[in-house]
């Protein structure tokens, strides 16, 4: 069943032509990923498709009473009100139904109301709706539905346009860059969520892993043109090996044939008969194929780096809280020359404070922190690049010289550099406030690898980039000899480029994992006590959404035993394989086991009190 068609869709802003004459379809149960590179408008089609723009040429046609609805990068919430009202502002039947029943369940007393909401819930068969839409927003991480939405960040925000519409069940989900501003729990359950789910699906998405689990259909706009291709990600790449091999090869065969003409063209007499006239058409055909260049390009930079000594970072017993919020918690760790380490972890347990922490952004609370003298770090923030008014490309690159040093004495210009990074002569000359979101991400990684870094810091770079530039940065920091710490959410560039993780657990706790993160989630299901304490704490997420009848203390308790149980969990399984491993001197056997025990009683203790409060909570 067709839902809609794009007819012959073209944009334009003055002279620059974002795309033209693309046309293609969409059906019923098709999750498409729309693939291209940054700045050649897949924002912009994806605005003119949810009807936010208007193409200059072509239509969309939609089937009649098609709901559609669209995650955009910008959100459309209204500041002034709570989470519950955003949700429930809606045409759905159902979920007017299972607004009308929670209210009733915060007047126990009036028992006709409650009566007849009930009946309705039945009537309408809301019951299994009401517990997918309390696991949306138990996965997205919306306990308390009565704050006002002025009081969320930026990231809360784009989660909650997410759950909204995932509540609503559209028959269309338009979606850009969906997982960002989400963790990795968060990307992995709306992973799992969508594969199981009977969706329509257009998204662009830099995530590869995504791609491959959710996607069967890829649409690629290339060069101007569109292809489309019925698979997942790895059958898209092979495809598309295989066409640019092809398309290789045809231009082999047309310069060939160039040649030939050519000489043929400089023999010709000046008077030439209507059978020469019509070879000579033919060679200006040949001669515009001969000449066709991709513009796929790698940067290959040497950079002269100073050379890292024996001591690089040293961290002592480092301590950093924010009022109750504890990121670290006598953390210790000495880095080695050459470490690539990735840094995971739930949204809010303080990846990116470690990271202003280490590079003296802000201030410790106790402990010390030792640097070499040799280390340069290159950080790369989440604010990113913020330009002078009217500067150009190229200026933001010369404000840091114009030649970069590379190996074996050579150099190269600020305009070769931003060639290489696929900003080319002309745009090298565009005002910056002219580039799209990734092309000034990609901007801002030029200016900090370009410093000369040993140590690079990355605070999520691979957010608004497309797949074409993460290849180029990946092959950069693979060939990158120095140091490197990166948070990032996308599981695919992780497990290219990192060799160990540090593992934020929230409360001040830091688990450092050799491997890397595909290495680190096998570890995790295949480690049972972790996943019953997860199991236990998303049931309870699940119903603290619904009908909470706590006292605030209750509440606190509740949370942090939660906490409590999940950090013994960890300790028991950790002293367990010492014994396993038979790491444990002779010595210290009594004492470790006196602990373990100690720990086991614990736990019992907590989760039997853990229970007595959810029991609570179901009544």
């Amino acid at each position: 069943m067709n839902y809609l068609t794009v007819e012959n869709i073209s944009k334009s802003f003055g002279e620059r032509v974002l795309f033209e004459d693309i046309s293609f379809g969409i059906n019923k149960e098709q999750k498409i990923a729309f693939v291209a590179k940054n700045g050649t408008g897949k924002t912009s089609i994806l605005n003119i498709i949810a009807g936010i723009d208007a193409s200059d040429t072509g239509q969309i046609s939609k089937r009649k009473g098609l709901q559609v609805a669209y995650l955009s990068q910008q959100d459309q919430l209204n500041e002034n009100h709570t989470i519950e009202k955003a949700i429930f502002e809606s045409d759905n039947p159902i979920l007017k139904v299972i607004e009308k029943y929670e209210q009733a369940l915060l007047n126990p007393e009036n028992e006709d109301a409650y009566q007849k909401a009930f009946d309705l819930m039945d009537m309408h068969n809301a019951w299994d709706f009401e517990t997918q839409y309390q696991q949306i927003l138990s996965k997205l991480k919306f306990n308390d539905l009565n704050q006002v939405i002025s009081s969320l960040s930026g990231g809360q925000k784009k989660r909650l346009s997410l759950a909204i519409i995932l509540i609503h069940k559209p028959d269309l989900l338009i979606l850009d860059e969906p997982t960002n501003h989400l963790d990795l729990e968060m990307i992995e359950w709306l992973e799992s969520y969508f594969s199981k789910e009977k969706v329509t699906l257009l998204m662009v998405t830099h995530d590869r892993y995504f791609l491959e689990r959710v996607c069967n259909e890829i649409i690629e706009l290339d060069e101007g043109k569109l292809y489309k291709y019925k698979g997942n990600y790895s059958y898209y790449l092979q495809k598309k090996e295989e066409r640019v091999a092809q398309e290789q090869t045809e231009l082999h065969k047309a310069k060939l044939l160039f040649k030939k003409e050519l000489d043929w063209m400089r023999r010709q007499p000046k008077a030439r008969t209507t059978k020469s006239k019509s070879r000579i058409d033919d060679f200006f055909e040949i001669k515009d194929k001969a000449h066709q260049r991709r513009n796929d390009h790698k940067v290959q930079l040497e950079i002269n780096m100073e050379r890292l000594g024996n001591k690089i970072l040293e961290l002592h017993k480092v301590s950093k809280s924010f009022d109750d919020l504890k990121i670290l918690d006598k953390f210790e760790y000495v880095f080695q020359r050459g470490e690539r380490i990735g840094i995971i972890g739930k949204n809010g347990t303080g990846k990116s404070s470690f990271l202003n922490v280490i590079t003296g952004k802000i201030p410790l609370d106790s402990g010390k922190i030792m640097l070499g003298e040799t280390v340069k770090f290159g950080y790369y923030t989440q604010k990113g690049i913020q330009p002078k008014e009217g500067q150009k490309v190229i200026d933001i690159i010369r404000e840091f010289g114009d030649y970069i040093p590379l190996a074996k004495g050579n150099k190269i210009s600020a305009s070769q550099l931003l060639e290489r990074f696929l900003f080319t002569r002309k745009k090298q000359y565009d005002f910056v406030d002219k580039l799209s979101g990734g092309e000034l991400k990609r901007l801002y990684l030029c200016t900090v690898l370009i410093q000369n870094p040993n140590f690079l810091i990355l605070d999520e770079p691979t957010n608004d980039l497309d797949i074409v530039t993460l290849n180029v940065l990946e092959n950069f920091l693979l060939d990158f000899p120095g140091n490197l710490v990166v948070v990032s959410h996308d599981r695919y560039f992780m497990d290219k480029i990192v060799d160990s993780l540090f593992v934020f657990e929230g409360d001040g706790v830091v688990d450092h994992f050799p491997g890397n993160y595909s290495d680190y989630r096998a570890y995790e299901d295949s480690n049972p006590v972790k996943q019953d304490v997860a199991k236990k704490v998303e049931k309870t997420q699940v119903k603290t959404t619904t009908k909470n009848k706590f006292t605030y203390q209750e509440k606190q308790e509740f949370e942090q035993l939660e906490k409590d149980i999940a950090k013994l969990s960890i300790e028991k399984s950790s002293l367990e394989n010492q014994f396993a491993n038979g790491e444990i001197p002779e010595e210290k056997i009594y004492e470790i086991s006196q602990k373990l025990q100690k720990t086991i009683n614990d736990i019992e203790e907590k989760e039997e009190r853990w229970l007595e409060l959810s029991m609570l909570l179901e009544g």
